[in-house]
């Protein structure tokens, strides 16, 4: 699943519970490394056998175009929003950091926080977190299936809190 928990340190505020979303990431760093060197290599062959002629020189920049364009489309995908709860028996927070902005941080009090679908979001199975008073979206960049299983698993971590 593309969300983790954690039992948090003692000397994070009490946090009983650290949560951390992130979206699916198709290709590890390792795996750019490959593709960028592969995709390199296979458009380089082709130029060989235009090697020392003109051809060379017009067909180049459009072969380094290519590598580019595919090396920054990864490292594009990289930049991806992050959510970090951390619930304790007396507060919960919840940090969203997205790519180019302020992190964003909702605090509340566990107790009346619930976890709710909703069919009429921006997204199918719109998952949202809500006090009563405010409400905060988490986890949009999940799938619907996903957003379900972390709703149920949110649903029994806040109830075991309450006791």
């Amino acid at each position: 699943m593309p969300w983790q928990w954690h039992d948090a340190a003692p000397e994070q505020s009490g946090a009983v519970f650290r949560l951390e979303i992130r979206p699916h990431r198709a290709l590890p760093r390792r795996g750019f490394a490959w593709v960028i060197g592969l995709t390199a290599g296979f458009l380089a062959l082709p130029l060989i056998a235009v090697l020392g002629t003109a051809v060379l020189w017009g067909l180049l920049p459009f072969a380094a175009l290519a590598v580019w364009g595919l090396w920054a489309a990864i490292r594009h995908s990289y930049r991806v929003p992050q959510e970090v709860m951390h619930l304790s028996h007396d507060r919960l927070e919840l940090v969203r950091s997205d790519p180019g902005r302020a992190d964003r941080i909702w605090r509340t009090n566990p107790y009346w926080v619930r976890a709710v679908l909703r069919a009429n979001g921006p997204v199918e199975d719109y998952l949202v977190l809500t006090d009563g008073r405010r409400e905060v979206e988490l986890g949009a960049f999940l799938a619907p299936e996903e957003r379900v299983a972390l709703r149920d698993d949110l649903v029994r971590r806040l109830g075991a809190l309450r006791g």
